[in-house]
């Protein structure tokens, strides 16, 4: 089994990279890869209950249900530390099964063999 880990740094911002990273990162969960989703900079508010609810790219299903399939199929969703904390976040608010972790988490997983594909 292979790692992969996928970067997503926008959200609002930019609907269709937060789209297809978590297309992305569901194809590489279910095709058997041990499969980390880390949010950063504007990502992280991807991590709040309820962000994603109203992100909807045409021609893929909602943001939502794609977080949720992934957090399902065994994908782990780990949210930068330090971005987190820079706005402002609430950890009681954060989605069920997502996790707050700082670089050092990543980079171990890396050097582990992961790839890394950002979006």
């Amino acid at each position: 089994m292979s790692k992969i880990a996928v970067s997503i740094t926008c959200a609002k911002n930019d609907p269709d990279k937060a789209t297809v990273g978590f297309v992305v990162a569901n194809a590489s969960v279910a095709s058997g890869q041990e499969t980390v989703v880390f949010l950063t900079v504007d990502g992280v508010y991807l991590s709040e209950e309820g962000y994603a609810n109203d992100i909807h790219e045409e021609g893929f299903a909602p943001l939502k249900e794609l977080m949720i399939q992934f957090l399902e199929a065994g994908g782990q969703l780990w949210v930068c530390s330090p971005c987190f904390k820079k706005r402002g976040l609430d950890e009681e608010k954060l989605v069920n099964g997502a996790k707050i972790v700082g670089g050092a988490k990543l980079i171990e997983f890396l050097s582990q063999g992961a790839a890394c594909i950002t979006y």
